[in-house]
């Protein structure tokens, strides 16, 4: 009986006892691990090969080596002289360890030229490493471990399993290796429920024939657990014959890791590179294109290249601090026109950071004015291995159906989940089978239910309205409209004077001119005051501060104005010594800004901005610069507000706590 494959893993995590017996931080495993795990996994897949080669073509490599290794060639898997000619695997090679550097090195030497490269055997031609095979060699040579770590890993054999198979242990490890690196979480591994859950979405929505391609992209692919991982769902689960899966990744060791796997899967395609800037697939479609971008990773390093970008796949840059959103775009403009859904992993800073005209905001407003976006659902906690946080599904859809158009459904699955027996870092929770079909049917009925509601686009825009408040006294009076100037400023004329600043008063200019004592009398003045003498008047207010502004005629009469400023400034010229002034009153003004319904109609929403400022402002006001933003925020839309139990509830259960401590005391004899 064939063992269960899964059953490998812990055997691969015990050759980790030697790394830490060696004193290599645990943090580190998986630059230690992940090589040789490839290993494995590319001798297990060119053993599968060569068994199919004999079966299916009918060729024994022991009557003829040339047409079998011709054979083993053409099927482009990548390929090991050691292995396919010589029948050799790494446990053979640990027989003999005196003989062991020779064959080992031999081994290394038999792969050919591409997979030396994705394993860091040689340097590439970028002068890249990928997996650093070699380098950790010499780091286990140098620490005396090298043939007894090789030796644990050559116990593992995985030629009696198929790729499936494989790739499900492989998913394993990659978890693990989420779990202890921190330079990996969230980068590489997406959980197996999260993969089928978008598997299901994705085979719910799209309208493609069975037998034709269904062509699968995914920008951040890591290891490719996510792209291989919905590839394979659709072709065993949905029915899909033919997928072309293509991904790109910029980590070096995940990107080799996801390029070898291609190697044994048809119309598989990996490329490296920062996807947002080499663009390794510029100017194709995609029917399908999924993505677990990792979150708040900045993209200052390349923001020169991003901002020069040419190709018109960002509309609009949000913040530097997080690149979430540039995948969001970059998606869309990578998706097929007439069919097929986008499905990427996001956290909730896509939803709402940033205010109405920032660069996240403007992402959103330009996916909902082009309106791609046909669903946004809610993930519970604890769903991922190396956070907590709460996620999100975006859903894009360029060519929705005709009811849907202008709509959006938000599914709200928090509540959705089980608890895992065993926790798995962070992981706590999975979906099961019932949940994702719970999600599945409400994003395919497209309607209010018990976890779904859905709404015209425009219930997520907002406008930002910038005003200019204009303070008024108790009588509800400024003082420039008191002038009869309306909110424009009142120049005072015909004045002269000055400013003493030790003692905070304004006196007029001139040589020896003073205003008669009676003049200021019966004024109530206090210090800082400022005081203008005009022909007209004499004006009174607080020093280049709000407040009412006092007038005194010259018959002896007082009166306010209302509330405004006095504004004054003196300037003395440096070649002439000549002093001069100018003094004003204005209105005291603050701007203010309010958030207001959107309305599409652009005459409509302009009446909606009046009656919201008519109804909730009692000063007068001037409109400034609207702003239309987008967010949304599922702690609004599905807001549940805490039910409190009735007071006579409280009571009684109060005088039920009492009546037994009157027992209890009883009791006791107190």
């Amino acid at each position: 009986m064939m063992k269960d494959i899964l059953s490998y893993e812990s055997e691969i995590w015990a050759c980790a006892d030697l790394l830490i017996s060696s004193g290599i931080k645990q943090s580190k495993f998986p630059d230690y691990m992940m090589p040789f795990f490839a290993l494995i996994m590319l001798e297990g897949r060119m053993r599968n090969e060569m068994r199919d080669i004999q079966e299916a073509e009918g060729i024994d490599p022991t009557e003829n080596i040339e047409d079998f290794v011709e054979a083993f060639r053409d099927r482009e898997c990548g390929y090991n002289d050691y292995i396919v000619r010589q029948n050799k695997t790494l446990s053979s090679i640990c027989d003999n360890d005196k003989t062991f550097e020779q064959d080992f090195s031999q081994y290394l030497a038999g792969f050919d030229a591409q997979l030396k490269e994705l394993l860091g055997i040689e340097r590439g031609t970028d002068d890249s490493k990928y997996l650093n095979l070699d380098g950790m060699v010499a780091e286990l040579r140098k620490k005396g471990i090298l043939m007894q770590y090789i030796t644990g890993w050559a116990q593992i054999d995985l030629s009696p399993y198929n790729n499936s198979e494989i790739t499900t242990l492989e998913e394993h490890i990659k978890r693990k290796w989420a779990d202890i690196s921190a330079e990996t979480a969230g980068e590489q591994y997406t959980p197996e429920d999260i993969i089928s859950l978008i598997a299901e979405i994705v085979a719910a929505k799209i309208d493609i024939p069975k037998r034709d391609f269904v062509h699968l992209y995914d920008p951040t692919c890591g290891g490719a657990n996510l792209l291989f991982g919905v590839a394979d769902r659709l072709r065993e689960g949905a029915g899909y014959e033919f997928i072309a899966a293509n991904g790109c990744d910029w980590n070096d060791a995940l990107y080799a890791l996801a390029k070898i796997e291609s190697l044994f899967r048809d119309n598989a395609e990996i490329k490296y590179g920062n996807t947002l800037t080499s663009l390794p697939f510029n100017g194709k479609s995609f029917d399908v294109v999924v993505a677990n971008p990792p979150y708040g990773i900045p993209w200052k390093g390349y923001e020169k290249e991003i901002r020069d970008d040419q190709t018109g796949q960002f509309a609009f840059l949000p913040s530097v601090s997080d690149g979430q959103l540039l995948f969001l775009q970059h998606n869309a403009w990578h998706l097929h026109d007439s069919k097929g859904i986008v499905v990427e992993v996001n956290n909730g800073s896509s939803l709402f950071s940033g205010d109405a005209g920032s660069g996240e905001s403007n992402v959103r407003k330009y996916l909902f004015d082009n309106d791609w976006v046909e669903a946004i659902i809610q993930m519970p906690s604890d769903e991922f291995f190396n956070t907590g946080i709460v996620t999100y599904l975006w859903i894009l859809n360029k060519n929705k159906s005709a009811d849907r158009k202008n709509k959006v459904i938000l599914i709200n699955a928090s509540d959705l989940w089980q608890p895992l027996k065993k926790n798995k870092g962070s992981k706590r929770k999975e979906m099961n089978e019932t949940h994702r079909a719970d999600i599945v049917r409400a994003l395919v009925e497209f309607r209010d239910c018990d976890i779904a509601k859905v709404y015209d686009k425009w219930h997520f825009y907002f406008n930002k309205q910038q005003i200019e408040l204009t303070e008024i006294d108790e009588a509800g009076r400024s003082a420039s409209e008191s002038l009869g100037y309306y909110g424009e400023p009142y120049k005072i004329k015909n004045f002269e004077a000055t400013y003493d600043e030790a003692n905070g008063w304004l006196w007029p200019i001139g040589d020896n001119a003073e205003y008669p004592e009676e003049a200021l009398a019966n004024l109530d003045i206090q210090p800082k005051d400022i005081i203008i003498f005009s022909k007209e008047y004499i004006y009174i207010s607080g020093k280049n501060r709000p407040g009412i502004i006092q007038i005194s005629r010259k018959d002896g009469s007082d009166e306010n104005l209302g509330m405004g400023c006095l504004n004054f400034s003196i300037s003395r010229s440096k070649t002439t010594g000549k002093v001069s002034a100018s003094a004003k009153v204005t209105n005291k003004t603050d701007k203010d800004t309010e958030v207001i319904p959107y309305n599409p109609d652009p005459e409509e929403n302009d009446r909606v901005i009046a009656e919201f400022l008519a109804r909730y402002l009692s000063k007068p006001y001037r409109l400034l610069d609207n702003t239309v933003g987008v967010e949304v925020n599922f702690n609004k839309e599905f807001y549940v507000p805490e039910t409190v139990e009735p007071v006579d509830t409280i009571l009684a259960e109060i005088a039920e706590i009492d009546s037994e401590l009157a027992t209890l005391e009883k009791e006791l004899g107190l």
